[in-house]
Order: structure tokens, then C-alpha cells, then sequence
């Protein structure tokens, strides 16, 4: 079973950290991000997180892909902490 705590954690490292995330929304499947620059995110290390099945950038969005778990690891303290404080700061 997945820690949906560190995968969300994990996540939010992988994409450049809490600073780099202007917004997220997410679908069925996928955490997508709208990043500040997308070159900070570590394509590499978030596909070897337990938990995310791959990444995939499209229309402007940096989108995790995590599968069935996507709405329990966006409820994960971490990712719900830098969502709110970009939204305080946009």
C-alpha cells in the first residue's frame, strides 16, 4: 500500500517545491500543475516515486499521473499546504 502522505510530499519536491507551483487542479488521474518554471521539476525522480505511474506536460500544465489514488494524495496535508499558500500569494 502506497503512503499517500510521503507520495504527495514526494510530489511536491519533484516539481520544484512549494514555491514553484502557481496552481493545481487535478482530474480522475492526474495532479496538474500550472509551475512558475518547469525546469526545476525532476521528471526523473517523480516517475521513481512510489505512487506516480509517469508525468506528461500538456497545454501549459505539468500533470503527475498517479492513477486511482490522485483525489487521497491531493488530500495529503503537503500538497493541500502548497496549494493554499499559492492561492494567498496570487
Amino acid at each position: 500500500m502506497v503512503d499517500h502522505a510521503k507520495t504527495a510530499a514526494a510530489v511536491v519536491t519533484g516539481v520544484g517545491g512549494e514555491s514553484n507551483i502557481t496552481s493545481l487542479v487535478h482530474c480522475a488521474t492526474r495532479l496538474r500543475f500550472v509551475l512558475k518554471d518547469e525546469s526545476k521539476a525532476d521528471a526523473a525522480a517523480l516517475r521513481a516515486t512510489p505512487g506516480v505511474i509517469t508525468t506528461a506536460q500538456a497545454g501549459g500544465q505539468y500533470q503527475v499521473v498517479i492513477g486511482n489514488d490522485v483525489p487521497d494524495v491531493r488530500a495529503a496535508k503537503r500538497v493541500r499546504r502548497a496549494t493554499s499558500s499559492t492561492a494567498s500569494s496570487r
